[in-house]
């Protein structure tokens, strides 16, 4: 069934991701990245219909943290405004349905991550089924090594293939100076077999920001907006034990049912954390050699968790506002070895 209204994304911005960020609350962090976005498209917060923001309580070690976030974006008088537990991907993707049904016609959707002080590997543990798999306490780089391991013994990659990936989406990341790996870098030690350093994402802190508009609205404040054409979310079952680890059907199905295989895409930014999920992937969405894969560098390059799927979505739109992608995808996950997954179709008025 096809939209009621056209959806848009109309101004994109991001943080400079690092390391870490110790003299940085989350507000003094997402603070810029908000102005700066606002001032992509002329608007004030008080212009905003709709806010809503990703994030998580276990990285900042408090409850109900994301209400000190507020104090950024201005929350008096009133305002619209929603939160989820997740990427900022899934709160796009709430942000989209609030105007479809056309209660607000803007929306301000952000998110952000803190994740160096704590052990992310340890963090991340918490996500995982609360009575078989949890207490083993196997950590993400381990689960996402299993993955690996299953691929390379399907015969679908092999550690050569998996060190180009990580090379190419670092090289890429050269451009982008937002990016906290920029160039090509060693692939390095084994940090669980058969992953090496270069194989896994960088540890780091980091926020975005997009702005949505309906209509002749987004047109207002865009010169080229990046339509939403199709957004779909799926989900794998929590056992990783009744999952095909070389494969992934949720990715498909969403693919599938946002329109990606409809017409050739451009540009796919993906949000695949290890170097081998990349190759899961680009299978399930059927992405061959023509389409340009993580141009920004990919979460490779920054992985600012509740963040990194947001920015797959804005640097997909970020191409089409500025005239060098048409049709782009935009991937995004949440939970070990792929199990959520949201893909989006952004596309630009024909030139």
């Amino acid at each position: 069934m096809e939209p009621i209204r056209d959806i848009a994304v109309v101004a994109f911005a991001q943080s400079d991701h690092r390391r870490t960020s110790d003299e940085l609350s989350e507000v003094e962090m997402l603070l810029p990245v908000l102005h700066e976005v606002l001032d992509r498209t002329g608007l004030r917060a008080g212009d905003i219909g709709f806010t809503c923001s990703g994030s998580t309580d276990y990285l900042a070690g408090r409850a109900f943290s994301f209400t000190m976030a507020l104090d950024g974006v201005g929350a008096w008088p009133p305002i619209s405004e929603s939160h989820v537990e997740m990427d900022g991907a899934w709160a796009l993707y709430e942000a989209w349905t609030k105007l479809l049904t056309g209660d607000a016609d803007t929306a301000l959707v952000y998110s952000y991550g803190k994740s160096s002080p704590g052990s992310v590997r340890d963090v991340l543990t918490r996500q995982l089924d609360p009575y078989y798999l949890a207490p083993l306490w196997p950590d993400s780089v381990a689960l996402a090594a299993l993955q690996a391991r299953a691929l390379i013994d399907a015969g679908e990659t092999d550690e050569a293939e998996l060190a180009s990936v990580a090379a190419r989406s670092r090289a890429s990341a050269s451009a982008n100076s937002h990016a906290q790996l920029r160039g090509p870098r060693p692939q390095g030690d084994y940090l669980v077999r058969p992953l090496r350093t270069g194989d896994c994402p960088p540890i780091g802190d980091g926020a975005a920001a997009v702005i949505l508009a309906a209509g002749d609205r987004a047109r207002e404040l865009c010169e080229r907006p990046a339509w939403i054409r199709g957004i779909d979310h799926r989900i794998e079952p929590h056992s990783l034990g009744v999952r095909d680890l070389t494969d992934s059907p949720s990715t498909r199905l969403a693919a599938e049912r946002a329109g990606v295989f409809e017409r050739p895409v451009d540009t796919a930014e993906l949000h695949a954390p290890f170097s081998s999920q990349e190759v899961v992937l680009r299978k399930a969405l059927r992405l061959d050699d023509s389409v340009r894969v993580n141009p920004s560098g990919g979460a490779l390059a920054a992985n600012p968790i509740m963040a990194a799927g947001l920015i797959r979505i804005g640097e997909a739109a970020a191409r089409v506002h500025r005239g060098e992608s048409d049709r782009a995808l935009a991937h995004a996950t949440s939970g070990p070895c792929l199990q959520q997954n949201l893909v989006a179709v952004l596309e630009g008025d024909a030139r």
